[in-house]
């Protein structure tokens, strides 16, 4: 009978033993998951804007060279990129810029994709597009419709632009 209250004491103490520590590791687990998963999170968020702000820095020059080569009539004399960089919901890097210090007409929009090493697309203003306007590839008429759509000042400032009139 000794013996048997033994083995069940010795039992009873083993269970306890084996419950307590199955709570504590169970506790530290959950204390391990909540504070390191959360904080893995944001570092992965501010590490992906950190990744696209770098890559921005580097495709600059690439941008730069892609306006120039739309440039026909020399007509970009300061290209300025705004600082902030976005990730849009498709994972494209955006990259937003103006030129000749008028950000109100002469802006564009560089949509790169990570680690590609080229300019994907481009958009940009009406009034800067149509400054990359090659009037070769079209009828003279069209040119000077466009032309007449235009106020005297406008007409007289696009001339300018395209460096058909001095300045």
């Amino acid at each position: 009978m000794k013996n048997t209250i033994k083995v069940v004491c010795v039992l009873f103490l083993i269970i306890v033993i084996a419950v307590i520590l199955l709570i504590f590791q169970n506790k530290h687990q959950n204390n391990i998951n909540d504070l390191g998963g959360n904080d893995s999170m944001q570092e992965n968020e501010k590490s992906d804007q950190e990744q696209a702000e770098e890559y921005a820095e580097k495709m600059k020059p690439k941008i730069e060279k892609h306006l120039h080569k739309r440039d026909i009539h020399h007509f970009i004399k300061k290209i300025t990129f705004e600082n902030q960089v976005t990730i849009n919901p498709m994972g494209h890097i955006i990259i937003r810029g103006y030129i000749n210090d008028k950000p109100e007409r002469f802006s564009f929009e560089a949509l790169l994709r990570y680690e590609s090493d080229k300019v994907d697309s481009m958009s940009y203003d009406p009034d800067l597009s149509d400054r990359f306007e090659n009037w070769d590839d079209f009828d003279p008429q069209v040119k000077e419709d466009f032309l007449n759509s235009l106020s005297k000042k406008e007409r007289e400032q696009y001339l300018k632009d395209i460096g058909e009139k001095e300045k």
